[in-house]
């Protein structure tokens, strides 16, 4: 087990942790905002972030602090933190974005720890190999035997209470992305960065980013924390942190703002484009945008920098909320709305619904349903399979009306999309208690018919009569052939 990480409150895969950094003598909660802070180019000091936003984490590159004399200097004498200003854990990388950008470094893994523990690095990094998407097998297999060098070499030097990430590459080819987060959670490293993902990113592949996320999810055990490299834009957060990752760094909020480029939960918009500011941040309270338009140039980055902060570090409180509340599926299925490829992104989160299921808490608040998504939600998956589980008498009626006063049958169900069949006794349990739409859409039918199969193939014996109110006949067709079928009246408003 790894001591310095604790989850305290779990929704789906994401959870709410403590992240305890020895050596900053930090404890720091997660789901957490790491900004980027370039050692040469100050956009929000350090100190305001730790100040103003409650930033309890950052990181910077220790290889550009290392190739660059006086900033050697400065950081060899003072030490990260009191050159930086900041009390706060200190993460830094290795230089593999720039092995990844140009071909090359100079520093080998133990040189480059070596350095970070030098310099009072708190979590440090070795020099993997971030190899892009859509390579050759081949070459994601050769940059992989390099990185599970990396990790050896970097398990092999004395770094006291300085954690060490141990990347998880792999590229697009799932299998390998499993056996490298295997491989790397069989050692004694702290920290597992899901790495070369802003590529994806970049090209609105959330989906993609999304299956690279749950394969490296099976490799990991349940104890270790995971950093999503690069993921820094707030509309995605929620989305990532169900699928289980639990720190994000973020140079988006400087790299956008000398653009011009502000961020929002839904995407990001030109200021030249904005009229009216969507945001009740300090920024956006105290200025219009034609006043930010109007500033000198080192204002208005700095303006929008705070904002892009603001925005981002809201939003994961947002988040965090709603792990406690147990409705974190329905804040990322509201941010799917926001873009189409955030919208394949939680398609593609539901197409790993089992694998989240053994993790999502069996009983939350409520369960809304909100979109033909949620027909496809853990929830639905978990009742299916446990379906088997229940006793079922000779004849059984599944209705979406009242239990009939007769005794034509030894006992009535609920019939409920998108569940299917409900015992009675269970209707008040979540999540069966679930706020359903009166505009039933097809997907909800089709998955409670699905239910409906799942309980007649456990009990071949039972005498199952469906009473319906107007199914689709998609739904229907997959009830099997010894169901009786009653339909209780039509419904002119159904959704198609």
């Amino acid at each position: 087990m790894r001591e310095h990480f604790e989850v305290r409150h779990g929704d789906a895969l994401g959870r709410i942790g403590a992240l305890t950094v020895p050596r900053a003598g930090r404890t720091v909660e997660t789901p957490a905002l790491l900004p980027v802070i370039n050692p040469n180019l100050e956009t929000v000091a350090p100190a305001r972030l730790e100040a103003e936003f409650g930033a309890e984490i950052l990181i910077t590159n220790s290889y550009i602090i290392r190739s660059t004399d006086d900033l050697r200097e400065r950081a060899l004498d003072e030490g990260l933190h009191d050159m930086l200003d900041f009390s706060g854990a200190i993460v830094t990388d290795s230089g593999s974005f720039q092995l990844a950008e140009y071909g090359d470094i100079d520093v080998t893994t133990r040189e480059i720890l070596e350095f970070q523990h030098d310099i009072g690095s708190d979590v440090a990094t070795p020099v993997d190999v971030p190899t892009p998407p859509d390579v050759s097998r081949e070459q994601a297999e050769a940059d992989l035997e390099t990185t599970e060098q990396a990790l050896a070499d970097a398990a092999a030097v004395d770094t006291g209470e300085m954690l060490v990430n141990a990347p998880v590459q792999g590229s697009t080819h799932l299998d390998l992305r499993e056996a490298a987060a295997r491989h790397a959670d069989a050692t004694d490293l702290d920290v597992f960065p899901v790495g070369a993902v802003v590529p994806l990113m970049n090209d609105y592949r959330y989906d993609d980013v999304v299956d690279v996320v749950a394969a490296s999810k099976r490799g990991l055990g349940a104890d270790a924390p995971v950093h999503l490299f690069g993921a820094g834009h707030p509309m995605m957060f929620a989305l990532a942190v169900a699928m289980g990752c639990d720190l994000f760094d973020s140079a988006a909020y400087a790299i956008y703002a000398r653009d011009d480029r502000y961020l929002t939960v839904r995407g990001t918009k030109h200021l030249e484009d904005i009229e009216y500011f969507p945001c009740e941040c300090p920024v956006c309270s105290a200025h219009s945008p034609a006043e930010i338009r109007a500033a000198d140039d080192g204002e208005r980055e700095r303006l929008l920098a705070e904002h892009n902060l603001h925005v981002s570090y809201g939003e994961l409180r947002r988040i965090k909320q709603a792990i406690r509340d147990g409705s974190l599926l329905e804040l990322v299925e509201t941010r799917a709305r926001g873009h189409p490829s955030m919208l394949d992104g939680y398609r593609a989160l539901l197409d790993h619904a089992r694998q989240i299921e053994r993790h999502d808490p069996a009983s939350k608040g409520s369960f809304f349903y909100c979109s033909a998504e949620s027909a496809r939600r853990p929830e639905v998956v978990r009742h299916h399979d446990r379906l088997a589980r229940l006793d079922t008498p000779d004849s059984l009626l599944l209705t979406e009306g009242n239990a009939p006063s007769g005794d034509r049958f030894d006992a009535a169900w609920r019939l409920l999309p998108p569940f299917g069949p409900v015992p009675r006794a269970l209707s008040e349990t979540y999540p069966f208690t679930a706020e359903l739409p009166d505009r039933t859409d097809d997907a909800a039918c089709e998955a409670a018919a699905r239910g409906v199969a799942e309980l007649v193939a456990a009990n071949p014996e039972t005498d199952v009569t469906v009473s319906h109110d107007d199914w689709p006949a998609s739904a229907l067709g997959m009830l099997p052939a010894s169901v009786t079928v009653e339909p209780l009246g039509a419904r002119p408003d159904r959704v198609e």
